[in-house]
């Protein structure tokens, strides 16, 4: 039976992880066993569910407890139910529910790079990216157009943050990820290497005119490719293009010289699938 809690103070026990923890305590204050994370919109919640992932306590606007969010409470047991009117709870957190649904969650154990990408022909890896709506644009694009797995750098933006996972619509859970490195000074070395003896080749998105055209013959004929994309603005490190095997860029017109990293990652993932 749902255990559901009307909200009658803010600073009632079990609200901190909507309202009085950051992204970044909530990743790091027990991770990685304990480490906890925020999803939103009953489908994400669904998504993460169907990953495995364990529900804590939920938060919610009170209609939705019999409407849009009755199948992902009943999936949920008897965690707490935090419920209250949509004014009150974009008090709580700071910021209006988009979905009027949340779920505290706990951080699932990520993979080691060898394991995942065994079998795997195309991977994505995304370099120093902060930006959490190209994280999450870029992931449902690599779930839509078959990318094997994604890896992320040191100082890449978490794909688990709360923004991140709902412009994904929830390919967060569907694409399997991983760290490549703990440190910033794992990569491009020995990161790019141990790629290439995992079998990839590997392939640096530019903007340059020199790169080779996307639709190149030998870029699409490799068995298996590592697409890396760069951070939004400064894009790859000078070090990781002089390391990959290739340098690609996307032919473009109208004298526009580069495009937003998440719509530039849909055209390479489109173009370089395995056909």
């Amino acid at each position: 039976m749902a255990n559901i809690i009307e909200i009658t103070d803010f600073s009632q026990p079990g609200l901190e992880v909507f309202a009085r923890l950051t992204e970044s305590e909530l990743r790091n204050r027990l991770e990685p066993e304990k480490g906890v994370f925020i999803a939103e919109s009953p489908q994400v919640i669904g998504l993460a569910l169907d990953a495995g992932c364990k529900p804590f306590s939920l938060l919610m606007e009170r209609k939705h407890i019999t409407g849009k969010a009755q199948n992902i409470i009943s999936r949920c047991g008897d965690v707490p139910v935090y419920t209250g009117d949509s004014s009150l709870l974009a008090g709580l957190t700071g910021y209006r529910l988009s979905r009027g649904v949340l779920c505290a969650m706990g951080r699932p154990q990520l993979p080691g790079v060898d394991e995942l990408c065994t079998g795997a022909r195309r991977i994505a890896i995304l370099e120093d990216m902060t930006d959490a709506t190209n994280i999450g644009a870029i992931f449902r694009s690599a779930a839509a157009l078959n990318i094997d797995a994604v890896l992320i750098t040191p100082s890449c933006c978490d794909p688990l943050s709360r923004r991140a996972a709902r412009v994904s619509m929830g390919a967060v859970f569907q694409v399997p990820w991983t760290r490549i490195g703990g440190e910033a000074s794992e990569w491009p070395q020995p990161g790019i290497p141990r790629l290439a003896g995992l079998g990839f080749k590997t392939v640096a998105m530019v903007t340059s005119d020199a790169a080779l055209p996307i639709d190149d013959p030998q870029l699409m004929a490799e068995e298996k490719l590592a697409i890396i994309l760069g951070a939004e603005g400064d894009g790859l490190s000078r070090q990781t293009i002089a390391d990959c095997d290739y340098a690609a860029r996307i032919p473009m017109f109208h004298n526009v010289d580069s495009m937003n990293v998440a719509a530039a990652s849909a055209v390479a993932f489109w173009q370089l699938r395995v056909w």
